[in-house]
């Protein structure tokens, strides 16, 4: 089956409405604020007026709720009329879900959401999900342009008034980017080793215009890149690490994000068992994440620095392998005694943020990861736990996922209280500790490498479960950066869903003046 080709539109201007699918979404008291004039023109011929009321006062939703009006070709479903206060208001989850169930993507369809303008973008995402791309299933025909599927949203405040085609765009990009990292998430290691992972990386370049910076293979072990090569020297494909920069004029901080992108993750010579190992090309949704959120925020104006570096490794068996007991020296210069080699993410990760600080002068670190097992005994399967040196960007992290739909919790930060499980009688430091904590410490560990000399904001996301739902992958990541970053790109919906704080600290004819130095913008 060939992928469904997504698109965002405004209205209905498909003239063949006989064949496809159609699926009217909302709060059902968003739902009951519809004119038959409102989707006349989605449900005739197949239904009348008549139909569609007695399908809105059928509707009970607990928590959702759907009805078909014609065969199960045309559906009205309701989403949940309240959320907690840890769940998204756009009930994103329960909308994939949804969607899923109405438009299976075996025809044409369309999609008319209604909701308040602050959840479009986390709705939009939400369909984006429902819509993978890869497969493998046999009978595929190349040549198969597959089937359209069209969205369109109808906002119950202002006035129903319809997005723009700015907008229009913007959620087409965004869907595209978070279709894309589901994709390289959902591929098999024998489709999605580290070379091919540099591939994608340098097509996004080349579609930005921006030429990567790799080092791979034994030029990491001679730069100091101690862990990540470490840990991807026993594969047959070498590991890496890939740096895409974007770099405004106008730019007033540096941003990094940092993207765990373990191709596939055998456990090394502490191998993984038969039930654990399976599902192990996921490792990457990190740096996938990274990658499409990247893309989308070039594309959508981003006005300040930003660098998307890619840890990059397969962590296999070999006679060349990682040993429990060997010890490391990372990128920071501190050494590493290795207890586990299926601990590996965080010495990837090590690497790359005091990259981003000490090369590339970041003010901002966030690194993304499915770092730790643990995370989802700790904050669950739809909420990333959420580790920051800084009580700011943890409130705005938390308002970020509620209106982006991707989800996070945080987690305990008290490094006085967690540090010692690092303690090591022969290095620095120890990579592995199961006793205490194990989610916390597994992200402080790579905190533990900028505190001594770096005063900025640092973030680390644990997104080990929420990454696939089932056996797909979510391109969960992609929508959380671009709403928690949304202020430093020129588009106004991004800028609608970031909870960070207003656009530049002064004045701004003050940036232009030539008596005064830039100001510098706010993001918190």
């Amino acid at each position: 089956m060939a992928p469904v080709d997504l698109v965002f539109c405004q209205g209905d201007s498909d003239s063949d409405q006989t064949d496809r699918t159609v699926l009217i979404v909302g709060q059902l008291s968003h739902l009951h604020s519809l004119a038959w004039s409102d989707v006349r023109d989605v449900l005739q011929p197949r239904v009348d007026n008549e139909t569609w009321n007695i399908a809105l006062n059928s509707l009970k939703p607990n928590p959702t709720d759907k009805c078909p009006l014609w065969l199960n070709l045309v559906t009205v479903a309701a989403l949940p009329s309240k959320v907690s206060r840890h769940n998204t208001p756009s009930s994103a989850h329960s909308l994939t879900r949804l969607v899923q169930t109405c438009i299976p993507g075996k025809r044409n369809g369309h999609i008319v959401v209604v909701c308040e303008k602050t959840s479009v973008f986390a709705s939009a995402c939400a369909i984006a999900r429902a819509f993978p791309l890869f497969s493998r299933l046999s009978g595929h025909n190349p040549l198969d342009t597959g089937y359209r599927v069209t969205a369109e949203f109808v906002c119950v405040e202002p006035n129903k008034e319809p997005l723009s085609s700015a907008t229009l765009m913007c959620l087409s990009r965004v869907a595209e980017s978070i279709r894309l990292a589901a994709r390289i998430v959902d591929s098999p290691c024998s489709e999605m080793d580290t070379e091919q992972f540099l591939q994608e990386v340098r097509a996004v370049g080349s579609e930005l215009r921006i030429a990567p910076i790799i080092f791979q293979g034994e030029e990491l072990r001679k730069r100091g890149f101690g862990g990540i090569y470490a840990v991807g020297c026993a594969a047959a494909s070498p590991p890496a690490l890939a740096v895409l920069s974007y770099t405004p004029p106008s730019a007033t901080q540096t941003i990094a994000w940092v993207g765990k992108g373990i191709v596939y993750n055998t456990g090394g010579l502490l191998i993984k068992g038969k039930t654990l190992m399976p599902g192990m090309k996921r490792d990457c949704a990190g740096a996938a994440a990274v990658l499409g959120a990247f893309r989308a925020a070039v594309r959508q104006g981003f006005k300040e620095n930003l660098h998307a570096i890619f840890c990059l490794a397969e962590n296999s068996v070999s006679p060349k392998a990682t040993r429990p007991d060997d010890i490391l020296r990372l990128y920071s210069g501190k050494t590493v005694e290795v207890r586990n080699t299926d601990a590996e993410g965080r010495l990837l990760l090590a690497d790359g943020v005091v990259y981003a600080s000490r090369d590339l002068k970041a003010d901002i670190i966030l690194d993304m990861a499915t770092l730790t097992g643990t995370q989802g005994i700790a904050t669950g399967r739809y909420h990333a736990g959420l580790l920051t040196n800084r009580e700011d960007w943890e409130r705005a992290c938390v308002a970020a996922g509620r209106s982006s739909g991707d989800l996070v919790q945080p987690l305990v930060f008290s490094p006085e209280l967690h540090f010692s499980e690092f303690s090591s009688a022969m290095a620095d430091m120890k990579n592995f500790d199961r006793s205490n904590a194990p989610c916390c410490c597994g992200g402080l560990f790579v905190g533990a490498q900028l505190w001594l000399e770096w005063s900025g904001a640092w973030i680390h996301v644990d997104m080990a479960f929420p990454a696939y739902s089932g056996e797909r992958a979510t391109g969960y990541g992609v929508a959380l950066l671009l709403a928690l970053f949304g202020r430093a790109t020129d588009d106004p919906l991004l800028q609608l869903v970031s909870p960070l704080g207003p656009d530049v600290d002064g004045p701004l004819e003050d940036r232009h003046s030539p008596s005064s130095s830039p100001k510098r913008r706010k993001l918190i």
